[in-house]
Order: C-alpha cells, then sequence, then structure tokens
C-alpha cells in the first residue's frame, strides 16, 4: 500500500532581489498577487491535495511570513462587530492550526537541495511534496493534487513538467524522456540547464515535487554542485540511477513564474480577469489602455 502525501516543504528562505526594493522590509512571498500573498496561493493549493502539515524553510527577516498565518483576535472581532462576514470568512483561510505549520532556519544560501535537507528531521519514512511558491499555476484542478493522483498510480519520485520552446529550455532542468506515457513520462535522466541546442526534451522541471525519503538520504552526500549550491536536480538524477523511479507529469494548466516582474504582472493581470467582480471593469482599462497605445503608434 502506498503511503499517502501529507507533507509539504515550502523553501522560502531566498531574499527576492529582483523585487527590490520593495523586499527590503517585505518577504516576497507576501507580495499580493490582486489580494492574496504568493504564499497563500501555494498554501490552498497544498490543502486542496490533502496535505496537513506544513513547512516553511525560512531565514533572516522572513517574521512578517510567520505572522501571516497567525490568528489575529483583534481584527477578527472588529470584522465581526461590524459584520463583515465575507472579509472574516476570508481571513479564516490564513490561518493555521496549532502544529500544523513548522518553521525551520536555513543559515547559509546553499540552495533548493540545502533547503529541501534542513527539514530531513521532520519527515518520517514517507514521500513528501515540495512546493516553490515563485510558481503560481491557474488551474481547474489545482496541480499538487493532479500530482498527488497521478503519484497514487506511479509511486516513486515526481516533477511537475511543461512544455517550453527550446530557445527557452536552457533556463530550466529539463528531462530525458524514456517513456512517453502522455500525461506522465518516465525519465532516464535530467539536465540542469542545458546549453542552447543540447537539451534532451523541451519538457522543463517546474516547481512542484513530490519525493520519496531517499532524496534526503542522496542530499545528505551531495557537494555543492552549480553555483556553489546544492542542487535537488542532483538528488533527483540518482534515484533515475539507482531506482529508475523518476517521473514528470505535465500538468494542466498555466504557471506564471512570479519569481520575475514580468511574470508577476502577467499573473496579476490573469488573476484579475478571472475574478468576477473585478474582470468588467479590468478589462475595459486594459482594451481602453491597449487603443491608446496603439493610436499613439
Amino acid at each position: 500500500m502506498k503511503k499517502r502525501v501529507t507533507k509539504a516543504i515550502f523553501p522560502v528562505a531566498g531574499l527576492g532581489t529582483r523585487f527590490l526594493p520593495a523586499t527590503k522590509s517585505i518577504p516576497k512571498e507576501i507580495m499580493t498577487l490582486v489580494d492574496r500573498p504568493l504564499i497563500q496561493y501555494a498554501i490552498d493549493e497544498a490543502r486542496a491535495a490533502g496535505i496537513k502539515e506544513f513547512i516553511f524553510v525560512t531565514s533572516r527577516g522572513k517574521s512578517a511570513l510567520e505572522d501571516y498565518f497567525d490568528h489575529s483576535p483583534e481584527l477578527e472581532t472588529a470584522l465581526r462587530k461590524k459584520g463583515k462576514d465575507d472579509l472574516l470568512q476570508a481571513l479564516k483561510t490564513t490561518n493555521m492550526d496549532s502544529g500544523a505549520i513548522a518553521y525551520l532556519r536555513q543559515h547559509r544560501p546553499l540552495g533548493l537541495g540545502h533547503a529541501v535537507w534542513c527539514a530531513r528531521r521532520l519527515l518520517a519514512d514517507e514521500p513528501f511534496a515540495v512546493i516553490l511558491p515563485d510558481d503560481v499555476i491557474a488551474a481547474e484542478t489545482p496541480c499538487l493534487q493532479q500530482m498527488v493522483e497521478a503519484h497514487a498510480e506511479t509511486g516513486g519520485n515526481m516533477v511537475a513538467a511543461m512544455e517550453v520552446p527550446s530557445d527557452k529550455a536552457s533556463a530550466y532542468g529539463v528531462l530525458d524522456i524514456k517513456e512517453d506515457m502522455g500525461s506522465v513520462v518516465s525519465v532516464k535522466g535530467m539536465v540542469e540547464k542545458p546549453p542552447t541546442g543540447k537539451e534532451p526534451s523541451n519538457l522543463a522541471v517546474i516547481g512542484r515535487y513530490i519525493l520519496t525519503p531517499n532524496i534526503m538520504n542522496n542530499l545528505h552526500k551531495i557537494k555543492t554542485g552549480a553555483g556553489g549550491e546544492v542542487q535537488l536536480t542532483d538528488a533527483i538524477a540518482q534515484e533515475i540511477e539507482v531506482s529508475g523511479n523518476v517521473y514528470g507529469f505535465r500538468f494542466r494548466g498555466q504557471r506564471f513564474d512570479c519569481g520575475s516582474k514580468a511574470g508577476f504582472l502577467q499573473a496579476t493581470v490573469a488573476f484579475g480577469l478571472a475574478r468576477e467582480d473585478l474582470r468588467d471593469e479590468f478589462s475595459q482599462y486594459l482594451d481602453e489602455m491597449m487603443a491608446t497605445q496603439n493610436a499613439a503608434q
């Protein structure tokens, strides 16, 4: 019987330098996409997938992130007195039960693999998820939920993957495909940021993973790789060699790279237009803006 995935690691120790000066005083993960912080989208996706325990790997200066998930009795009381039940309900989605969330410090910026390894003592002999909040995915069925359902059939290690143009593949970890089974592919190799023209496929890894406990053993043994960091890709690649149990999953949905300014703006437009309460006014503004811009040209 395969074990259920009930724990997720959220690596949120990065400095967010691409968003300075905003991130000088606030963690990038609580920058708002429409009216919810990036981290809330990740948490909601994890909850939909059946995650019960949330592990945050943080660093200095991230206390606002911890406060965000705490209860706010004064604010809740004020909203209740004013009869603002809709806002009170929205606030409840940000609350975490005692013991459901844990915070660990990554004291040195040694990469994604090292951040995941920092959580090793909070994991038993069970599969676990890793979610990178920078990757926001708009999907009818949340991405991690799709993966958990597929993982129930395959077991092993699974990475979310999407098709990218060949000239963009050098910015990603790229899968070398052994067998293509549609939404699921078995993997015979992974290449981190291949040189243009050398990519084994155009199927790129993005920030959702379901991993076996043995990944932690691999991370423990790995020396620093590309960029002087411990690469999670290297630990997964070892499992391909030893167990051959690594799969890519073509998720259904649209991914936005909210770690970049352009991606964040694109996500803001897409999520804004998806909202019934904003769609008409916002789309009218965008139409008028484009008309003005085209007329100026």
